[in-house]
Order: C-alpha cells, then structure tokens, then sequence
C-alpha cells in the first residue's frame, strides 16, 4: 500500500496572511480519502518571506482537520529541549488521538541558528545530538516512570512524561547522511529523503540498507519516504512553466514534473524500489483541476 501526505508550505503569501488557512480548507476536502496527513516545516525564516513555526502550526491543524494525521518535515533537533519535545510529542498524541508522526532530523539551516541566537555546531556534533534525541524520546515514551540518561550533549534526570503516548508515536529520521541514515536504521519508524531523483535516491538507500543489516534489522519493519514538489499538466510543457512559476529552485532533478501519466511512472520506480510514503507539495493547489490530475490519475496509477 502507498500513502500520500501534503507538505504545506512555510507560510501564507506576503501580505495575504489569510490565504494559508482558505488553500487549506479549498485543498484538503479534495484529498480526504485520498491523503493520509499533512506536513509542515520546521523553519524560522525563508528571506524576508512570511514563515509560520511548526508545532503552532501543527497544533492547529489537528484540531481543525482531524481526518487527518500530521508531523513535521523535520524538525530541527536543536531548537527545542529533547525532554520538553518528548512531552510536547505526547501531549499532541493525546489531543490529536493518536495522529501524530515524530520527523526529526540535525538540523541544518544556518542563517536561522544565528539569527534566532542558537549555537550552530559542527555536523559531528549535530549528529551526535541527534542520536541522544531520539535516545530521549524513546525513553521517556516507552519507560515507566522518571526517566534518566546520560547522553553526550543531552541528559534528563528523573525526568516525567505522563501521560506515555498511545499509540506509540512513529518515528520519521529524515536525512541522507551517512550517520542521519545510521540513526534512522537503530531508531526510527520510517526514513525519508527529500528532494532526491531515483538514480541518488538509491545509492543513499543502499547505504541506509547496510545499516540495517549491521544491526541484524529487517528491512519491512522501517518505511521508505519520499518529501517533494508535484507540478502538474496536461502538456510536459504546462507542467514545467507551472514548476517554475513556484521557484526556479524545483525542476525535474529534484521533483515530479509532467503529465498525471508521466509523474505516476516516475513514481512508480521509487515504489519499485520500496518507497510506499510520499509527501508531497503539489504545486498550484487548491486548484481543483491540478488535485484531480493527481488523485484521479495518478494515485490510481500508483496504487492498483
């Protein structure tokens, strides 16, 4: 089986702070049924351009769409205290009903860490941080009672998540480093890589399968996930103009661009290679004719 998320983008339009929430509730009516969650981004500012913050975001949404699930695409592990994310995590599993996905990851966006004052460290170290987060996390959801653990940058000392998430809370590593993908082979739920064609997507995947072999881990119990741009038409053309109206950052090497028929057997390879999560930010959403294209066309494609 394949399952579809939305990525949102990080914020409304400058200067049209409503448009957000109204692509919202034009969007996700038209993929009830069709998308299993939703997915925001964890950043604090994209150059000038109005950025909302994550767990804000995240919360909100819950509670306004509770068809669905949601999770962040990912956080940064260092903006928040890895005790304090393990019981934000639990609390929204609590309140959400059991919707919440955990996307973690080292964190990477430079210019933010130093604008908003937070020590931006070497990768080895971010890395590092990484693995006593998801250490944290583990234990403070899965051990009874106060928790202790003495990590190389981060400890908790009788420390108290209550109540333990139910159920429990999937993990997502997203990243394709050597030791992001380590991370993800020992701890997570479900591994992702961004914005990758397949030829790179695979080579990364063959390491992230040397993980799991190293550990004596069974490659079905960790899920494969793609996060991108869709940009869709009914000419190669039209969907490359659309693409690129966007950003001229998205271009075929790294999102699904062209035809329903073309995009689906792109597609269709990565789910050949065991992918079976896409999240994806489909370009021009809520407009009902680019939606149809893709849950009318190219999730059948995919899925039958």
């Amino acid at each position: 089986m394949v399952d579809f998320g939305l990525g949102l983008l990080h914020g409304p339009p400058k200067g049209q702070h409503d448009q957000f929430l109204a692509d919202l509730d034009k969007t996700l009516p038209q993929l009830r049924g069709a998308f299993r969650s939703i997915w925001m981004t964890d950043h604090f500012q994209w150059e000038g351009q109005p950025t909302f913050e994550a767990w804000t975001v995240l919360s909100y949404i819950a509670a306004r769409y509770p068809e669905f699930e949601v999770g962040p695409m990912v956080l940064g592990q260092n903006y928040r205290n890895p005790a304090l994310l393990a019981l934000m995590g639990a609390t929204l599993q609590a309140l959400s009903g059991g919707r919440f996905i955990m996307g973690i990851g080292a964190g990477w966006k430079e210019d933010e860490y130093l604008a908003y004052n937070y020590p931006y460290p070497a990768p080895k170290v971010r890395l590092q941080q990484l693995e006593d987060t998801l250490i944290i996390l583990k234990k403070m959801w899965e051990e009874p009672g106060p928790v202790s653990y003495e990590g190389l940058h981060y400890s908790i000392r009788d420390a108290w998540c209550e109540p333990k998430p139910v159920p429990k809370i999937p993990i997502l590593v997203g990243g394709g480093g050597y030791s992001t993908m380590k991370h993800a082979a020992k701890y997570a739920d479900i591994w992702n890589l961004p914005d990758k064609p397949l030829a790179p997507f695979v080579e990364r995947l063959n390491v992230l399968r040397r993980h799991l072999d190293d550990i004596d881990r069974d490659p079905a119990t960790l899920r494969l996930s793609w996060f991108g741009r869709v940009s869709l038409g009914r000419t190669e053309a039209e969907a490359e103009a659309r693409g690129k109206s966007r950003s001229p950052h998205w271009t075929r090497e790294n999102s699904f661009v062209g035809t329903p028929g073309h995009v689906a057997e792109l597609m269709s390879e990565f789910v050949e290679e065991g992918v079976d999560y896409f999240m994806i930010d489909i370009i021009d959403a809520p407009d009902e004719a680019i939606i149809g294209m893709f849950t009318e066309e190219v999730i059948p494609a995919l899925v039958t």
